[in-house]
């Protein structure tokens, strides 16, 4: 029997496969088409430290190979998560993470210590803009990323993973940061920033003009920056950006991921996780592999039989 579990800097999954934080809400809708349990973990949607309304629309645009959001993290905040939709999810034998986000330092310092251990892990959603900073993400430079993923995990009970930005000019110095900052994980990529034009009013799509782009236009984008980014750090990498099916998730892995996470797809097949995890399932048993974490970076260069990620000394 083929072993499916895999640990992320702490948080033990039964399997690889999560949901990504803003295609998932908070379970409820898509408990309605399965046992949430079957999955390894739900990233729920993003939280702040108190409610948020969002941008105003439009804010949802369809691209030809994926689809732009600048929904500007509509949430019922912190407090309301933890009363109202936490003890729902609880009911499932699925790890919850909760993604946190905020204008300040202080905003996900005081978010991590209110939410404890009431939450198996916490991601950090550094894509967010530092208000003391002139509105410049946290996540763009390895100085903002270290220093944040430092305070936070000072805050945190439990295993924090960072949520790595594709805005960025080197990867792999913001995966570094992040690893020295204490991050137990990473994941990535975020998405990335784009634009679209109606021809005919002349106006962006977006009324916040420009949005996050997210879908199978970024997969091959995603798949370079978490080849390069486990090139560079010894921590579980989560890896996500325009997966739809088995063999994209397999490509995650190959590249150095330890799991995946299903996002856009979720809103054009609410069963695809499940489809997802399947599919690996095959995959090892037709490759005669006898564990998941086997697969992990298991990817030969041209020229030779060796693997391609190695470790820095």
């Amino acid at each position: 029997m083929i072993s499916m579990s895999v640990d992320i800097g702490g948080i033990k999954l039964k399997n690889p496969v999560l949901t990504s934080s803003g295609t998932f809400g908070f379970g409820r809708e898509y408990s309605k088409f399965y046992d949430l349990s079957l999955l390894g973990g739900i990233v729920v949607k993003g939280l702040t430290l108190e409610p948020r309304e969002g941008n105003k629309p439009p804010r949802i645009a369809e691209t030809p190979a994926g689809m732009l959001n600048s929904v500007g993290l509509q949430n019922p905040g912190v407090e309301y998560f933890i009363k109202e939709e936490l003890p729902f999810l609880r009911e499932y034998d699925v790890a919850v993470i909760a993604n946190i986000a905020g204008n300040t330092v202080e905003e996900y310092c005081r978010m991590a210590a209110r939410l404890g251990s009431l939450v198996d892990g916490i991601e950090l959603n550094i894509s967010c803009p530092n208000v003391k900073e002139g509105g410049t993400a946290f996540g763009i430079s390895s100085e903002s990323v270290y220093n944040i993923t430092r305070r936070v995990k000072e805050q945190c009970k439990v295993p924090l993973i960072v949520k790595l930005s594709p805005n960025v000019t080197d990867i792999k110095e913001i995966a570094e940061a992040a690893q020295e900052g204490g991050a137990d994980a990473i994941s990535l990529i975020n998405t990335l920033l784009g634009m679209a034009i109606d021809i005919n009013t002349r106006k962006p799509v977006l009324a916040n003009t420009v949005g996050g782009l997210s879908g199978p236009a970024v997969k091959p984008v995603a798949v370079r920056m978490v080849w390069q980014a486990a090139q560079a750090v010894d921590i579980p990498i989560i890896g996500m950006g325009g997966i739809c099916c088995w063999q994209d998730a397999v490509e995650f892995m190959l590249a150095g991921a330890d799991a995946v996470s299903v996002g856009t797809a979720n809103f054009i097949n609410p069963y695809a996780p499940l489809e997802v995890l399947e599919g690996i399932e095959k995959y090892l048993i037709k490759n005669r592999f006898s564990n998941i974490n086997e697969l992990k970076g298991n990817l030969k260069i041209y020229g030779g039989d060796n693997k391609c990620l190695q470790k820095k000394e």
